[in-house]
């Protein structure tokens, strides 16, 4: 009895030893690496605003180099120090095992597509000679580098299925070269490409070269820092060096241009689409090539009034999608031998859905529509008359379709929360829908449930968002809720399949998406009700939803993270900064965080007409009113926060989150957590290496595990 006794006390004795020991681990103070500070004040019409961590901009000096170290020790120390890490790396690493393959497209009767066994680091492309024939390898990116940063970011096949273009890209950066491979022997020309950003190859229908964009060679020591302009349209001939190739078009008159090319599927013509940085109105082109032509650019839509994608043509009869006097799209044809717009036909007119995409196949038009931010494919004639629906798995989102002009067959990608990308063909002759191929992910779908509701933002709009959970959850307010968004640049955030996610609500979070406006779920307008001086609008959206998940009871303020990347990272930062009292924690991933110089780095120019630039005296009082680097206060307590990054990021470039990360530490109140994360050769996300992705997505989950106060 005694021995009992004993031992029952020993037993409450660690229990509460362990109790106390955790609770002190969650009550620890950081000690943050010190940041020194100048006094760098700007001029911006007459407000002085100060930038005492601008030295942390050059992110090549030492110095910077330093810094990041430092933090980097503090925050991995922190993350690795969490019980349930290496549990979730278990877990996650298992889920992420699955076979998965990429949009199959078809060439001169070939098959190409890309294909993951599982873990490894980057997709292998392969191909098929038939549909039912044997998958071999065309190329293994993991053989490109040993710790798999070097990524295959573009691929694009000759007419005659004879030559490969790919680009590869190297530790995340925006920055391409292209090779090329003789796909019948397997073997490298000596063709290599550089300076490419944003350009895949349109090949001519002689098969024997592309044409591609490229920008002028970046200054020494400034490849990831100096601004991207003047971007010129070359024609490149197989097996000749980059030096010979073709200058086709440029404008030197107007630098922030950015030209894109597409072969017509006659091979009669070059479309040249013109874009002024992510400005959703652009101007078309066109340039007739082969035999006896003189080659010189028309310009056929230059009124740069509203978008327009080429989708195809007959003879001299051009189909566009274009959102002019129709916010939803339509699809027009345009004779480009009388292109006067009283000669303008409506092919598809504007409908109440959003009509997001047009491809023909068969020598039919297959449309992607867009009802209340999930998707639909539908089948037109040419004249415009319907044909059919294609009936998908779920509420969900299409990603491409596949398929030429003449094709009998086509391709499509489709995915949601709950059910992982697959690749299905559709056959036009009977009309079936078969799977290319099943992925098969170690969890039961059949186990989580998605909701759409609506809820009133600040200004009574009505806004949609995808709530996402497992079964049987009960709505006590105690749920970890992880609510993310974007809302910015026209992009429409549909439901997708995620391993984070499908983790995240395995082990009882919630999962939700609002869809805010400055995306384009709802057209046009939509998106213009999120952009410039309405930009306050994609935060108030934000913050409603995170309102109404408290409100209908998913959560409590206890509870409740925010996550987004790039804009998305900016959304959140800002929603946080508006109200800290709001969020128990935040993750920021790659976010633009200073509005008041983003347009000085890159690309960064190109999003003006999304934000607006500092150098506009109206622009600016906007952009300082919201930014989140300059509306951070001294003393008061913020939410518990891991900011990510990357040192190759040369489209949002680190600068933004070493400076936002460095003034939250000094002004943060609080005994939250404030983290910063830097992944070396790593970039804005895209091509990052498997094993990568899984210690991240790790770090981020641990981190909200310890931040919600969750067990798993």
């Amino acid at each position: 009895m005694k021995h009992a006794w004993l031992r029952s006390t020993t037993v409450m004795l660690l229990v509460g030893l362990i109790f106390l020991l955790s609770y002190c681990r969650r009550k620890m103070k950081i000690v943050y690496p010190e940041t020194k500070t100048t006094d760098q004040i700007d001029d911006y019409h007459g407000t002085r605003v100060t930038d005492p961590y601008r030295w942390l901009e050059d992110d090549a000096s030492e110095e910077t180099k330093a810094w990041v170290e430092a933090q980097n020790a503090v925050t991995f120390d922190y993350l690795e120090r969490i019980p349930e890490r290496r549990k979730i790396e278990k877990r996650l690493t298992e889920l992420w095992n699955y076979e998965r393959h990429g949009l199959p497209e078809k060439k001169n009767g070939k098959i190409f597509f890309t294909k993951n066994d599982g873990l490894q680091n980057q997709s292998v492309l392969c191909m098929r000679d038939s549909l039912e024939g044997d998958t071999r390898v065309l190329l293994d990116p993991n053989t490109f580098s040993e710790d798999g940063t070097v990524a295959l970011v573009a691929s694009d096949f000759s007419e005659n299925a004879r030559y490969l273009m790919y680009g590869t890209a190297s530790g995340g950066s925006d920055w391409r070269e292209f090779f090329l491979r003789d796909i019948r022997t397997g073997d490298d020309l000596e063709d290599h490409l550089r300076w490419i950003k944003f350009s895949g190859a349109a090949w001519s229908k002689d098969s024997k070269g592309f044409y591609y964009s490229r920008y002028p060679q970046p200054e020494e020591g400034k490849l990831l820092l100096q601004q991207n302009k003047n971007m010129k349209i070359y024609y490149h001939r197989v097996g000749t060096r980059q030096s010979l190739d073709k200058l086709i078009y440029e404008d030197p008159g107007h630098p922030d241009r950015m030209f894109f090319s597409q072969v017509s599927h006659d091979g009669r013509y070059l479309i040249i689409t013109v874009m002024e940085g992510t400005d959703e109105r652009n101007r078309v082109f066109y340039m007739r090539i082969g035999k006896n032509k003189t080659g010189r650019v028309i310009r056929l839509l230059n009124r740069f009034d509203a978008g327009y994608g080429y989708v195809d043509n007959d003879g001299s009869l051009f189909y566009f999608l274009t959102n002019l006097d129709a916010p939803n799209w339509r699809l027009v044809a345009i004779d480009i031998e009388n292109p006067g717009r009283t000669a303008w036909r409506n092919i598809i007119p504007e409908g109440d859905d959003v009509l997001s995409s047009v491809r023909v196949v068969n020598d039919q038009l297959i449309a992607v529509t867009m009802h209340d931010a999930h998707h639909r494919i539908r089948i037109y004639q040419k004249d415009g008359n319907w044909v059919r629906d294609i009936t998908l798995p779920a509420l969900g989102t299409v990603e491409g379709i596949s398929g030429d002009k003449y094709d009998r067959e086509m391709f499509f990608g489709f995915n949601s929360f709950a059910y992982p990308a697959t690749q299905f063909r559709y056959d036009f002759v009977s009309g079936e829908t078969t799977a290319f191929a099943v992925p098969s992910v170690g969890f039961d779908p059949q186990a989580f449930e998605t909701q759409q509701v609506f809820y009133p933002s600040k200004d009574g709009t009505r806004i949609p968002m995808f709530i996402s959970f497992k079964k049987g959850i009960e709505l006590n307010g105690m749920n970890p809720v992880y609510l993310t968004g974007y809302g910015g640049f026209n992009v429409s955030v549909t439901p997708y399949f995620s391993v984070m996610n499908l983790m995240w609500m395995e082990m009882g979070g919630v999962f939700a998406l609002a869809n805010l406006r400055g995306g384009g779920e709802y057209g046009t307008d939509w998106y213009k009700l999120g952009r410039l001086d309405k930009k306050q609008n994609v935060f108030d959206d934000f913050i409603a939803a995170a309102e109404t998940l408290i409100a209908e009871g998913y959560t409590s303020k206890s509870k409740l993270a925010i996550g987004g990347a790039s804009n998305g990272g900016l959304l959140v930062a800002a929603c946080m900064v508006q109200r800290p009292d709001l969020f128990a924690a935040v993750l920021s991933d790659v976010g633009v965080l200073d509005m008041l110089r983003y347009h000085l780095f890159t690309i960064g120019w190109a999003w003006a007409s999304d934000y607006g630039r500092s150098d506009d005296p109206g622009q600016f009082k906007t952009l300082f009113a919201y930014s989140p680097l300059h509306n951070l206060r001294e003393g008061l307590a913020y939410p518990a926060t891991l900011i990510t990054t990357a040192d190759h990021d040369d489209r949002v470039v680190p600068a933004h989150s070493f400076k936002f990360a460095a003034t939250l530490q000094s002004v943060h109140a609080g005994e939250s957590p404030v983290l910063i994360r830097v992944e070396t050769r790593a970039g804005h996300g895209s091509g990052k290496p498997t094993q990568m992705q899984i210690e991240e997505v790790s770090d981020r989950l641990a981190f909200l595990v310890e931040n919600l106060d969750m067990r798993y």
